[in-house]
């Protein structure tokens, strides 16, 4: 019978599970593994959901930043529609969009052109009517006030000779109230929508075509009225682009009842069904893909991280019973069953339990911003998140009670009278032949996605695929851990007394190999899974960087007229310091680019070339080639000697990868080896500048220079894929993080699970003369082996699997130059002076507890 109920007389003593709480501050170490167990396991499992919903979000964003800002809601087009018919179209869509949320829709009208439009100056124009609510807001008034009429552009008012108070001669239309400056491409993202029709191409010849814009609806529909048809009708909805999946989803649903309810009505009163679309479904479909990539990507990590900080879980419980087996002995001798004392035990620790889980996730939803993608979290993301973290804590304190009720039972329920337990199997078991065998599977899958020949919106990847590095990683470490158990129990043949420090060191690392092997698997996978990570993710930024910087040539690429690449037009002033012109030509079975030696290296992209090299080979193009070749450099497996519309060439030397022409093959002539003649013969010229595409058009449209096919690095093809791949693997680099951090406090839990043995040990060595120094020395081989083994293995293993599978990650290898691996000395370094950090620290948590040691209260313990 228990003690407290021998007799009903008097008041009962205190249970010792209200004093838990109390009692568990005689233990800080073991309270702070325990939160911070909890913490890194929250931590993780809130992490991963906040991160795949914030890879929606971010997908959303990268797509409302590309297409369209018209394409948020539904768009209505009608091409040839009538102009009478125009009022009823608009009406039944106003009243439409009101019912299901939509505000108030942005009308665009466009007439034919019509041809030879005289001003009275006896010379005729091209002129397209156009209208588009608030447009004339967006546009750049030069003269003219805010009358009623038309507004002309400034080329059409300088060709014509006419201004405000002007009208056209041979049509009704109403007086010209204003000039503006013309749209060109790239023109602001506002007439998006109506861009072909609203900008004009290039500068205007006489009779070229011109836009002249009509103030408000009603000048328009009167200087239109005897016109069969309208060129097109568009009608959009200013809005806010969605943040969310939900947001989206949500615009989508509404968008289509909308236009449902458009086709229906306008069938109804006999009016051509117009174009109905939804643009941003594709975004919405592309987000949708990028979100379940991510997710389907990190789940295995992530719960593989989650299950290694509920394995630290079972650790703190073990931690537990060994501090508190005096008392586990009294209370089973009692007649307390294993389960009141894991009870006991969750009483002690499940305060700062779940402390620590509380902790981590709000730090994981607090520091979002710093690892997931830049994308908004979905409110239900945050609630699923938050029911995850209950299930880690649910699960963590159920741990902590099984496994110190498990240990209770075992030591006090069978007795000395059971049968001899046999060893357990699981060490036994060849657990690095299963995880090879998903690495191996793995790498198999990878060609599948990753690369497939374009740059997909979103890569085909599979997540076996993606989590093949840290397979890889996590079979060295149970390798090296296998490897290490196997020195460790070996250890005894080894007679190493001149260094008794180091003897000590060895004999306490046999004596805990159990632990040793469980730090080291983690502090492997730990380094091993920051290091791939981190080189693959930034290899993806630095693939695209540089990619974009080849495919464009520079910061931005321009196509000009003849004059500018013959060097009868000079650049403008604000261009020269910063651009290059480049001529290409078809020559033989390449390209021939035509540079200019002195300006080429400071403003095209050249940042993926070797310095020296390309100076060598620019200093080798002066002067003719023998035999009077034009010297040349060989790009890619172009011959080293072509005939092309200069004659012959000859290469003088070669490079894989040169601005605009990437890989393939051809020629970098260099024009201060070609006369007039040879460069009347190149049919197009283009500026490259690290200006932008905005600033570039600004200086050659004040300089009247005819330019056109624009393109900058940001949008010169989708982002995307390489963004989708950067976030799995950013995720990674986290888990490897969070496991660094679960390493550390493992090798100091390990420690203070013996702690009580080895501060006896050395407390009688230093009474029988150990020096500190030795001490130290003891404490720094024993903690410096393990460390010192994981940083070698997970930095070697990490660094050789990055630089194997970072290509094969590259979701566009068919553009050079290829990815390759970014520096990782910061991260090394940064590694291994952590590594030092803890190792100091555990020695001197050890060395403390020796030097304060009661040797008496040790023994009579």
């Amino acid at each position: 019978m228990p003690a407290w109920r021998r007799s009903s007389r008097g008041p009962a003593p205190a249970l010792p599970w209200r004093a838990a709480p109390k009692a568990a501050l005689s233990s800080p170490l073991t309270l702070v593994a325990a939160a911070i167990t909890t913490l890194l396991s929250c931590f993780l499992a809130v992490g991963a959901v906040l991160h795949s919903s914030a890879a929606g979000g971010a997908t959303l964003d990268h797509q409302a930043a590309t297409v369209c800002p018209d394409s948020y809601g539904p768009v209505i087009t009608q091409a040839g529609v009538a102009p009478e018919k125009v009022p009823a179209i608009i009406e039944t869509v106003e009243r439409h969009a009101a019912v299901h949320g939509f505000g108030t829709p942005t009308v665009s009208l466009f007439s034919h052109e019509t041809q030879g439009v005289e001003f009275g100056t006896g010379e005729g124009f091209i002129v397209r009517l156009g209208y588009r609510d608030g447009g004339t807001e967006q546009l750049t008034q030069l003269r003219g006030d805010d009358t009623t009429g038309l507004w002309v552009g400034r080329d059409l008012a300088g060709f014509a000779g006419i201004g405000p108070g002007d009208r056209a001669v041979n049509t009704e239309w109403p007086a010209i109230s204003g000039v503006y400056t013309d749209l060109y491409n790239p023109a602001p993202r506002w007439w998006c929508s109506v861009q072909d029709l609203a900008v004009q191409d290039r500068l205007m010849d006489p009779p070229g075509g011109a836009v002249v814009f009509a103030t408000d609806r009603a000048a328009f529909d009167d200087a239109t009225r005897d016109q069969e048809s309208l060129e097109r009708l568009t009608v959009t909805f200013p809005a806010p682009a969605p943040r969310t999946l939900a947001d989206a989803e949500d615009s989508q649903d509404r968008a289509e009842a909308l236009l449902a309810g458009v086709r229906d009505e306008l069938r109804d009163q006999g009016i051509a069904a117009p174009l109905l679309s939804t643009p941003f479904a594709r975004s919405l479909e592309l987000a949708r893909q990028a979100q379940s990539t991510v997710t389907f990507s990190i789940l295995p990590l992530a719960a593989l991280s989650v299950g290694v900080g509920l394995l630290g879980a079972a650790t703190v419980g073990l931690q537990w019973y060994h501090r508190r087996h005096a008392q586990v002995r009294l209370h089973s001798a009692r007649g307390h069953g294993p389960v009141a004392v894991g009870s006991l035990a969750a009483a002690e620790l499940g305060g700062f339990v779940l402390a620590g889980g509380i902790a981590g996730a709000v730090l994981a939803r607090v520091s979002a911003p710093l690892f997931a993608p830049p994308g908004q979290v979905t409110t239900g993301a945050q609630w699923f998140a938050a029911g995850a973290a209950m299930l880690v804590l649910l699960a963590a304190m159920s741990l902590l009670v099984l496994v110190v009720a498990v240990r209770t039972h075992r030591e006090f329920g069978l007795g000395l009278t059971a049968p001899r337990r046999r060893r357990g199997v699981l060490p036994l078991v060849p657990w690095e032949l299963l995880t090879a065998a998903v690495a191996l599977w793995g790498w198999s899958r990878l060609p599948h996605g990753g690369g497939t020949g374009s740059t997909g919106p979103v890569p085909e990847t599979d997540p076996l695929a993606l989590i093949y590095p840290v397979a890889v990683v996590l079979t060295v470490g149970l390798v090296t851990a296998r490897l290490a158990w196997w020195a460790l129990r070996a250890s005894h043949r080894l007679r190493w007394w001149s260094r008794p420090t180091a003897q000590w060191a060895v004999r306490r690392l046999a004596h805990a190999r159990g632990p040793v092997t469980g730090v080291l698997i983690v502090a492997v996978l730990a380094v091993g899974t920051l290091t791939v990570g981190s080189a693959i993710s930034s290899g993806q930024q630095s693939a695209l960087a540089e990619k974009s910087g080849v495919f464009v040539g520079s910061e931005s690429r321009t196509d000009v007229e003849n004059a500018v690449g013959r060097g009868e037009i000079a650049l403008p002033g604000s261009l020269r310091e910063r651009s290059t012109v480049i001529g290409t030509v078809g020559a033989g079975e390449g390209t021939a680019m035509v540079f200019d030696p002195d300006t080429f290296t400071r403003a095209a992209y050249t940042e993926h070339l070797p310095d020296a090299t390309l100076t060598d080979l620019l200093a080798r193009l002066d002067g003719a080639g023998p035999g009077g070749a034009v010297p040349v450099i060989a790009v890619g497996d172009a011959p080293a000697t072509e005939t092309t519309p200069f004659g012959e060439i000859r290469a003088v030397g070669r490079l894989d990868v040169v601005p605009v022409l990437g890989g393939q093959p051809g020629y970098l002539v260099p024009r201060t080896a070609l006369d007039a003649d040879q460069l009347d013969a190149v049919p197009r010229w283009a500026v490259l500048s690290t200006a932008t595409v905005a600033e570039v058009g600004a200086a050659l449209r004040q300089e009247a220079i005819v330019h056109m096919n624009a393109v900058g690095r940001a949008g010169a093809f989708d982002a995307l894929p390489f963004y989708v791949v950067e976030w799995t693997f950013g995720f990674v680099a986290l888990l490897g993080v969070v496991l660094g951090v679960a390493a550390a406090l493992a090798m100091l839990v390990a420690m203070e699970t013996r702690r009580r043995q080895n501060t006896l040990t050395a407390a009688l060595a230093r009474r029988m003369g150990l020096r500190r120094r030795a001490l130290w020395g003891g404490q720094a081989v024993e903690l410096g082996t393990v460390a010192g083994l994981a940083l070698a293995v997970g930095l070697t293993c990490g660094v050789t699997v990055a630089a194997l599978s970072v290509r094969r990650f590259d979701p566009a290898r068919w553009l050079p130059p290829g990815s390759g691996l970014p520096g990782l000395a910061p991260l090394v370094l940064t590694v291994t002076a952590c590594g030092l950090v803890v190792v100091g620290l555990a020695c001197w948590i050890a060395v403390r507890s020796v030097r304060t040691a009661r040797v008496a209260e040790l023994l009579r313990e």
